[in-house]
């Protein structure tokens, strides 16, 4: 995982909200050190994947949502940050900026941290409803899938339509009911 300029509090309250910001394709990292540089808070998760080519091997780290870097706050300097080379947008509807959710942020940070393995997944709509009971991960809420036997949490981006999973040790969950986010039965 890659954090840029991560100096600041993350608490709740009057804190500055995230935001997503579009960029060209292969532009994250340039992204993510400008905007840092010029002071803004700016988080670009990461993830290891090791590529093979005809010659050679090569361990990389890639933005685990391609085209995607998050800001915190700055949009009062937003020029400063649409005239950044590589960025194209600020993502949003009806010509707003839409603000993720300080939890999903979160939610990736300690993915991001921990030492399990972390990938992208396919977006999500349904599935069970699941929260981390015990370990480094503890707390942490997503949708459990399964692939090949192992079980993985997925945390969603809902604005981005963008999904990563973690693989978790399936007796260290307990079930959220759907509706109203309360405790079901463990698994």
């Amino acid at each position: 995982m890659h954090l840029v300029n991560d100096t600041k509090a993350h608490g709740l309250g009057d804190a500055p909200q995230w935001h997503a910001l579009y960029t060209r394709h292969q532009h994250e990292k340039p992204v993510a050190r400008l905007l840092s540089s010029k002071g803004h808070e700016v988080f670009l998760p990461l993830y290891a994947v090791a590529r093979r080519w005809q010659d050679r091997r090569k361990n990389l780290s890639l933005p685990l949502f391609p085209c995607y870097v998050f800001i915190r706050g700055g949009l009062d300097r937003q020029h400063q940050i649409l005239s950044t080379p590589g960025v194209f947008t600020v993502v949003g509807w009806a010509g707003h900026p839409a603000a993720i959710p300080e939890s999903q942020i979160q939610g990736l940070r300690q993915m991001a941290e921990s030492s399990t393995r972390l990938e992208p997944h396919p977006y999500l709509v349904c599935g069970d409803r699941v929260r981390i009971r015990s370990g480094t991960l503890q707390g942490l809420e997503g949708i459990l899938v399964r692939k090949k036997n192992i079980s993985r949490l997925v945390v969603s981006l809902e604005i981005l339509g963008r999904s990563a999973a973690v693989e978790v040790d399936a007796s260290c969950l307990e079930t959220l009911d759907r509706a109203s986010g309360a405790l079901g039965e463990t698994m």
